[in-house]
């Protein structure tokens, strides 16, 4: 997503997450579900890619980690991508 309307990527991160596993994003919660928060900080997160300051851009880059029994992989172009962990799978 890009523009004014664009949500943070920790907000997108719970929204990928939660079309994966066919609920609602509000329902990615503890206790059915890892808090976003236990695994990476969700303020770093939508920071990490934002401009600068002075408007800048950062760097390109991307951030993986495991969320909810997925990998998660977000790019500094915003892109969020999730997919089961090889644990998930067997």
């Amino acid at each position: 997503m890009e523009g004014d309307d664009a949500q943070p990527l920790s907000f997108e991160v719970i929204a990928a997450i939660a079309e994966r596993e066919g609920v609602d994003p509000t329902d990615i919660e503890p206790p059915e579900y890892d808090a976003l928060y236990d695994v990476v900080n969700p303020e770093a997160l939508d920071s990490l890619f934002a401009p600068r300051e002075d408007g800048t851009p950062r760097g390109q880059g991307q951030i993986e980690f495991r969320f909810c029994g997925y990998d998660v992989v977000v790019t500094s172009e915003g892109d969020v991508d999730v997919t089961e962990t090889e644990q998930s799978q067997a």
